[in-house]
């Protein structure tokens, strides 16, 4: 389980989903720090004006890098789209001394529907376009654009919900699981692939606030309540700090889940 990465002065290409808020927004911020000059940073998400933001703060702790932000509908997964991006991004005469992706876009899905209410194909097919579909694909093309002999680092941003059921979060339970599995037949067939499935806990964001108001459990609406009375909720710094830490760790096996919870 010898997996750790050192990101620490390399020249990375970087890509990153859902970067222009929450979670992703400090782990593309945080990450970054540790690219040496001439890397490239690429930030995907919707908002454009979040999206500035996060490439104004990554630009102010590390000058020396290159970041592209591109506005962009996740929910609709287009081969071409995503192939302009990585051409327009991807140097090849850059010489990088790794790659690394971080699939992090994701929804939480209509949590005041119990499992019984989902029948309309449409919502899920809209669902599992944006959480299952679109990191499919754009994972796919890029690993296709790489050259062979250059090292690949790919973070899927999962959930306890794939592993375990919640009630009302039937939508995203389904889909992290669906995701998550994607990886890890990734990773069998491609063991020279360093995988990570990474769980980043409860962490104070507006999903968990939505989560909270509009869920058609009373019990999960008050988990998430007790965790902000408590004070036990998670900032997105803590979740980004423990996965920067397991990622140097790399006591992980490949392909595998590991959540904010668990042990380096």
């Amino acid at each position: 389980m010898a997996n750790s990465i050192d990101l620490f002065n390399k020249i990375v290409y970087f890509l990153i989903t859902g970067a222009s808020r929450g979670i992703g927004k400090t782990m593309a911020i945080e990450t970054s720090k540790n690219f040496a000059p001439g890397s490239v940073v690429v930030l995907l998400a919707r908002s454009q004006s979040g999206l500035e933001d996060t490439r104004s703060k990554i630009m102010e702790s590390n000058a020396g890098i290159k970041v592209i932000i591109k506005s962009i509908d996740l929910t609709k997964p287009s081969v071409e789209e995503y192939d302009e991006i990585i051409a327009d991004s991807f140097d090849k005469s850059v010489k990088y001394d790794q790659a690394m992706i971080i699939h992090n876009v994701g929804t939480l899905g209509d949590v005041a529907k119990w499992s019984t209410d989902i029948e309309n194909y449409k919502e899920l097919e809209n669902y599992f376009s944006i959480n299952v579909f679109a990191p499919t694909i754009l994972n796919n093309r890029l690993l296709k654009r790489f050259p062979i002999d250059l090292k690949k680092f790919v973070v899927n941003v999962t959930s306890k919900a794939g592993l375990t059921p919640f009630k009302s979060f039937t939508f995203y339970c389904m889909g992290k699981a669906a995701r998550e599995m994607y990886f890890r037949c990734l990773a069998e067939e491609f063991p020279n692939l360093l995988i990570l499935n990474y769980s980043p806990g409860p962490v104070e964001s507006e999903m968990t606030v939505y989560a909270q108001n509009s869920s058609a459990s009373s019990e999960v609406s008050g988990m998430f309540k007790n965790l902000r009375d408590q004070g036990t909720i998670l900032t997105t710094e803590m979740t980004t700090r423990k996965f920067l830490d397991v990622v140097k760790a790399g006591k992980y096996v490949n392909g595998g889940h590991v959540d904010y919870y668990d042990d380096l």
